[in-house]
């Protein structure tokens, strides 16, 4: 029992081992049901109220149930409770893909510009997102000393842009060339492509390993940021023999 004439190393031991407790998400009591909110207070250890994780669980083409809503919820919150203290955001989608196929795609947000993805197939809705799961994990498991590392930057230099996506193929007329009423259809001279979508989005400041954490959890084909060692931007990007490709501009002068 601490009291007002308790040392200073016994409330320091004392506030530890509540932490610890606090941190292995346990409640205890201690003798007389005093429970451990009452111990914090009698020590003064602040206790941090997290925003629980908020999800969103979506269905193309199919219906889904309260006991899979149940089931996606408590995997996630399994799996990413272990890395994230801050609250996540996280988008679920099911879909049929096809007559005997069903499709899950898990994407979650982390506060300081951490995005996730992962995608499961299968016969079944439940072993497909169970699929997905086991993906992310996997990342999580991969990244995990340098996600937390990572996690807690603030992210002020990141550097606003914008994203254009362009349209992808040529429709007839443009594949048939010039023609009177549009002379640059179909030639490459054409002075700019079809902007399907224009979006605001930010280029992280990030180390090399950091970048490649980004592509791996988000699961992109390519990844541009700003090299935290000289400011410059650069590229990671998957190349087809399984490896990860590294682009920079400033070249490498530790190589």
């Amino acid at each position: 029992m601490l009291g007002p004439r308790s040392s200073g190393k016994q409330r320091r031991c004392a506030q530890w081992f509540v932490l610890t407790r606090l941190r292995a998400g346990s409640i205890f009591r201690r003798p007389g049901g005093c429970r451990y909110s009452d111990l914090c207070a009698s020590i003064k250890v602040p206790v941090r109220i997290q925003r629980p994780m908020q999800l969103s669980v979506q269905g193309k083409q199919l219906n889904v149930g309260d006991a899979l809503r149940t089931h996606i919820n408590d995997s996630l919150v399994k799996i990413l409770g272990k890395y994230f203290g801050d609250a996540v955001d996280v988008n679920v989608t099911l879909s049929r893909e096809g007559h005997h196929l069903y499709r899950a795609v898990v994407m979650a947000h982390v506060g300081r510009g951490i995005r996730m993805e992962a995608h499961g197939d299968s016969s079944e809705p439940y072993p497909a997102f169970d699929a997905a799961c086991e993906r992310l994990s996997k990342r999580l498991r991969r990244h995990k000393r340098r996600l937390r590392d990572h996690h807690m930057k603030d992210g002020a230099d990141a550097l606003p842009a914008l994203q254009y996506i362009l349209a992808g193929d040529l429709d007839e007329t443009d594949e048939a060339g010039p023609t009177a009423d549009d002379p640059d259809a179909g030639s490459l001279s054409s002075p700019q492509p079809v902007v399907v979508a224009e979006m605001s989005t930010q280029i992280q400041s990030l180390t090399v390993s950091e970048a490649v954490m980004h592509l791996d959890l988000a699961d992109l084909p390519a990844l541009m940021f700003k090299n935290s060692a000289h400011g410059g931007l650069n590229m990671v990007y998957r190349r087809p023999d399984g490896n990860i490709g590294w682009i920079d501009p400033h070249g490498n002068p530790s190589a």
